[in-house]
């Protein structure tokens, strides 16, 4: 197996691979790296070198990355975004950030749970600063158990074996329709099988919410007609209240929108739509990370809202 001199890919011409993947051109990335194009072209050179591979093919239209050239630029970026993770924990160091603690939580939790509370930390433990990623929740545990998260936030559903996890929330998830809807009618809470002849939409691929709709819609042997896939709540709102499907979505988020956008909501007769909300850290996480998901969790940031009356 070939070893490489890491000590020659130096960040600028990192950078430069980079930019000549987003630009195609050679000229453009030496301006992105402050470089004239000659330094420019002599760099791309000596980090092919050192590799042994081409990164790139040259034509006279431009530069396309070859094979090695896009697994360069994919650990290029990563390497580039660390530094600059980096680069800002010591600038926060120096400004009395003693510690950066990096979450990772699905939109369920984000909305509407978790901006009070890291406000609340915030205040609490202003020595330490925590960094939000948004994810389904797949993609959550997936990033808790990589290491690129500290604590995680998601809907249960995916295995956290070797996990350490607590309860953070409970939440309901409610049929939501436009105002004008046959199903807005109804006065009884609704069966989710009885819905699926409408257009849905969903969150993207990974979403908790979109794979229980998925398994119950194929335990009656029906399909899920999933018109389209959205990345927030906010959107899937937007579009149920433009007439184009019906939703599935978490209760306490839906009701801030109902009035503006006009929608309607039904409860689900499914047993289902009542969800758990776990939060959790490795097994190895220290006091720190240990002590944070701990506040997450803790029981008087687990009281229950008021209820809500149906609209």
């Amino acid at each position: 197996m070939p070893t490489y001199n890491l000590a020659r890919f130096d960040l600028v011409s990192i950078r430069l691979a980079v930019a000549c993947v987003q630009t195609g051109s050679l000229s453009a990335a030496a301006r992105e790296a402050n470089l004239a194009l000659a330094a420019a072209s002599r760099r791309l050179r000596e980090l092919e070198s050192a590799l042994g591979d081409a990164l790139f093919e040259r034509h006279a239209r431009g530069l396309t990355p070859t094979a090695a050239g896009r697994v360069f630029v994919k650990h290029g970026l990563t390497l580039l975004q660390t530094m600059a993770q980096l680069g800002s924990e010591l600038a926060d160091q120096r400004q009395g950030v003693a510690r950066h603690i990096r979450l990772c939580a699905s939109t369920a939790a984000i909305n509407p749970f978790l901006p009070p509370l890291l406000a609340r930390y915030a205040q609490q433990q202003p020595q330490i600063r925590v960094d939000l990623e948004e994810q389904v929740s797949e993609a959550v545990v997936t990033t808790l158990r990589e290491g690129r998260a500290d604590v995680a936030v998601f809907v249960e559903g995916p295995d956290t074996q070797g996990l350490t996890m607590q309860l953070f929330r409970a939440d309901e998830l409610v049929l939501v329709l436009p105002a004008d809807h046959r199903l807005a009618t109804f006065q009884n809470p609704v069966a989710f099988a009885d819905t699926l002849d409408e257009d849905w939409i969903s969150l993207t691929t990974g979403a908790a919410m979109l794979q229980q709709q998925q398994q119950a819609a194929l335990a009656v042997h029906k399909p899920l007609r999933l018109r389209m896939q959205v990345r927030s709540f906010d959107a899937v709102c937007h579009l149920v209240a433009a007439g184009l499907g019906v939703a599935l979505l978490p209760r306490d988020a839906v009701l801030p929108m109902v009035n503006t956008l006009k929608l309607s909501w039904r409860p689900l007769t499914d047993a289902w739509a009542q969800r758990r909300l776990l939060v959790g850290c490795t097994a190895m996480a220290d006091v720190a990370v240990a002590t944070f998901a701990q506040f997450l969790a803790e029981p008087s940031q687990n009281a229950k809202a008021s209820p809500h009356k149906q609209q």
